[in-house]
């Protein structure tokens, strides 16, 4: 059996059964259940924007109608039962009863194209608008006759009361006209669009231009439920709208905001089909003239970086979840009763081997003479390590990580001196203005440093894990995918397929590369160029011996003032836009530090992993727009 977690998540979709053992119910629950506005989500037409494999596949496919009634009618399985629960929170089903039908189409086949006809833009839309609401139409009626639960005339499409015209362009209410005239209509469009010349203007189909709106006339569709009638609301779920052409895209969306239309709409896209204000979260989101978000839509981000305690919460939650189900579709593993993914991963903190630690020493033995800090100084300052190794939630605090903790405090004791007069009598060296302490950040930059200098893994366990991840699903069982293939090697070898933190470093290390040497966007060469620009400064940083920084740095920070005038300035606001759509920077919009408001592009997971940087958000390089444009006009 090949490793499940190297696979898309969609490539499971045609097999209902085998998605619904590895689909997560997370994402349901954390961006529909907990939405403010879940009320709001099957009558107002909402934008779900995500990079990609952030989810919006996975989430649109569970949520149709077909796996619905498979979950709900098979609830002797566990799975099942917590699938259908977090249904139930998103407002899909109440109990065992479905209240929403919805069905996804994937705008990634020939819609684009019809913008390439050779027609006004009204008749080019209008032409794409009919086949979206007839392939609608065609796929409720798949959806809910799925597995011969149902025949067509046990359909029934219910009419807005205002609907009485436009009830006989789609063929009245009962569903064999309805999709007689779906079909109709589907057939006519698509010869338009497949022709090798397209037909003239005067010669269009009656069928494909004349008045077609099954949405503004429907509201509710009737279907038998276990011996009863239960109505539901219809929702259509367009995937993958960047696909279509800008102008396009924003007239089919425009189209679908009118409040006429009672049926819920879901829009799902990739952030570089928007503006790069949008991209980095100004405060506005995509607004057109005439469009307002949250008076004609709502927009759901499936990661928000301005959220990270909660978000990073969520993500593991959803990515143990996931990890576990997947885990079981490992036979080589699964065979050897591994169940918990996170159980494989050893979180024991490592150690410098003898040798390491006492060329350590030396080390430190021969900083402290270069800078002249006295030998009862440095008691003192091994005093302070002690009592805070004694007293701190991590366990990681042995000899190793002491040493080099003193290490960092002597550099800041010899910084804080130096106008200090020294005393005759003080034969420990004066006393700084401000005490020295040890504490978690210098924890972390110690540990930084011994990865740097002796290649002690610094990157290891669930938790980082998920952390590299920048809570995107693909990217999450991507890394795991490659942990998965090492842990496989060792149970083949007949050895513990758990993996030490060093082999845990090594593969993302590896992976981590190799993800971001395939990059392939728009402006990815200047792209690359920035980031790597950007992390080796902040290792620099993260470096010195002081760690003026704490655990490091792994972004750069633009004043928030001079934001609005660097996203109108073409290159540059172009090469942040692709750089956060596609996942190498993230943008965390007024972060308050030192008194002022700043606009951090924090270096992505992968990033990180491949350069030895934090995860830890707050350590940055204080740059300006002027600096950043100008970097990235010279690469």
């Amino acid at each position: 059996m090949s490793n499940p977690f190297l696979r898309r998540a969609t490539e499971f979709i045609r097999d209902a059964s085998a998605f619904l053992s590895i689909v997560s119910p997370e994402p349901l629950i954390t961006f529909i259940a907990r939405h403010p506005d879940k009320g709001l989500l099957f009558d107002m037409p909402v934008k779900v924007i995500g990079s990609p494999g952030s989810g919006k596949t996975m989430m649109a496919s569970l949520v149709e109608f077909r796996l619905i009634e498979a979950i709900l009618r098979d609830q002797s399985s566990e799975n099942n039962r917590i699938l259908a629960a977090a249904l139930s929170k998103s407002g899909f089903v109440d109990g065992l009863k479905p209240t929403v039908v919805a069905v996804r189409l994937p705008m990634e086949s020939e819609y684009r194209d019809f913008w390439e006809l050779p027609y006004e833009p009204g008749i080019k839309l209008k032409l794409i608008l009919s086949l979206i609401q007839a392939r609608a139409v065609l796929a409720f009626a798949r959806n809910l006759t799925a597995n011969g639960r149902r025949e067509l005339e046990d359909i029934k499409f219910i009419a807005r009361e205002d609907a009485t015209s436009q009830l006989e362009q789609i063929g009245g209410t009962e569903a064999t006209q309805v999709i007689a005239r779906a079909r109709e209509v589907e057939r006519a469009i698509y010869e338009i669009g497949a022709s090798l010349l397209p037909p003239s203007l005067d010669q269009l189909p009656i069928s494909a231009i004349s008045p077609y709106q099954p949405f503004e006339a429907l509201r509710e569709v009737e279907i038998d439920w276990l011996g009863a009638r239960q109505r539901l609301k219809p929702l259509i779920i367009l995937d993958d709208v960047h696909t279509l052409h800008p102008e396009q895209l924003d007239g089919l969306f425009r189209a679908l905001a009118r409040r006429e239309i009672k049926i819920g709409r879901w829009l799902m896209m990739r952030m570089d089909a928007l503006s790069p204000s949008t991209v980095l979260r100004s405060k506005t989101i995509d607004e057109r003239p005439g469009v307002k978000t949250d008076r004609d839509f709502l927009p759901i981000f499936m990661q928000s970086p301005s959220q990270r305690r909660t978000e990073r919460a969520q993500f593991r939650r959803m990515a143990a979840d996931m990890a576990d189900r997947y885990l079981r579709r490992v036979q080589t593993l699964s065979e050897r009763n591994f169940s918990r993914f996170a159980d494989l991963l050893s979180e024991e903190p490592p150690t410098l081997s003898a040798g390491k630690l006492a060329e350590l020493q030396k080390k430190v033995q021969r900083e402290q003479a270069s800078l002249n800090v006295p030998e009862g100084r440095r008691r003192k300052i091994d005093d302070i390590v002690k009592r805070y190794a004694k007293s701190a939630q991590s366990i990681d605090v042995e000899d190793d990580v002491r040493t080099a903790m003193s290490r960092i405090l002597i550099n800041r004791y010899a910084v804080r001196i130096r106008d200090v007069s020294p005393s005759l009598f003080d034969t420990d060296g004066p006393e700084t203005r401000k005490p020295l302490k040890a504490n978690s950040e210098i924890a972390d930059a110690a540990r930084l440093v011994l990865r740097s200098e002796f290649q002690r893994p610094f990157h290891y366990g669930f938790d980082d894990l998920c952390d590299a991840s920048n809570e995107n699903a693909e990217l999450f069982l991507q890394l795991a995918g490659a942990m998965v293939e090492r842990m496989e090697t060792k149970a083949i070898r007949n050895h513990d397929p758990a993996l030490t933190p060093s082999q845990q470093q090594s593969v993302l290390k590896e992976k981590s590369d190799a993800i971001i040497d395939a990059w392939n966007f728009p402006f990815v060469r200047k792209i690359r160029s920035i980031v790597d620009v950007i992390a080796n400064e902040c290792l620099n940083k993260s470096l010195e011996p002081n760690a003026s920084l704490g655990a490091g740095a792994n972004a750069v920070g633009i004043p928030e003032a001079q934001m609005d005038a660097l996203l109108h300035d073409g290159e540059a606001a172009m090469v942040l836009k692709y750089a956060i759509a596609y996942g190498a920077l993230v943008a965390v919009r007024e972060y308050g530090q030192g008194g002022k408001s700043w606009c951090l592009l924090e270096l992505s997971g992968p990033v990180c992993l491949s350069y030895g940087l934090t995860f830890k958000r707050g350590g940055f390089l204080e740059w300006n727009a002027e600096i950043l444009t100008r970097k990235i006009e010279g690469l």
